[in-house]
């Protein structure tokens, strides 16, 4: 673990998924289901199991069940926590493929880097986009050209289908 998050509080570095599994970043968006419909209807086709990833902050994160105005809840709870939002906000779309393989690894980490070292030794990712150009999309970074150009696996970007 690295301490590059805030209020140094340890980043997790997540383990690769297995070989030959389709791993998908899922945030919430409209563009992040558009992906992992794409990755699942992949993964059926291929027989190969799915990843769905969600990198999380302290900032970002659902209050966990048993928070308390003062409480200050661990770690554990917060992934937890990041996995039922994950698993609740998935399930519309996952539903839909019932023989596809899915395990969900929420990730406290920055998006890019989550999805980077989760892939490894992926068959491949697949990400969504958000739709941000222009000025703001060059200033904030985007995560999946971060992806194209990082990942050791091929990176399917799924634009939005008008």
């Amino acid at each position: 673990m690295s301490t590059e998050g805030t209020f140094n509080i340890p980043i997790h570095t997540p383990e690769p998924a297995p070989a030959g599994s389709i791993v998908v970043g899922h945030d919430g968006s409209k563009g992040a289901e558009d992906a992992l419909a794409m990755a699942l209807e992949l993964a059926r086709k291929l027989s190969a199991p799915v990843v769905v990833s969600r990198a999380w902050s302290i900032a970002t994160a659902p209050r966990p069940a048993g928070w308390e105005f003062g409480y200050v809840p661990a770690m554990d709870e917060f992934t937890a926590a990041v996995r039922e939002e994950l698993e609740r906000d998935a399930h519309p779309v996952a539903e839909k493929f019932p023989g596809v393989q899915i395990t969900y690894e929420p990730v406290h980490a920055p998006p890019a880097k989550s999805l980077i070292a989760i892939s490894h030794d992926a068959l491949m990712m697949v990400v969504g986009t958000r739709g941000r150009g222009g000025l703001k999309g060059m200033l904030l970074g985007s995560v999946s050209e971060q992806c194209v150009r990082h990942a050791a696996c091929p990176v399917l970007v799924v634009r939005p289908r008008d």
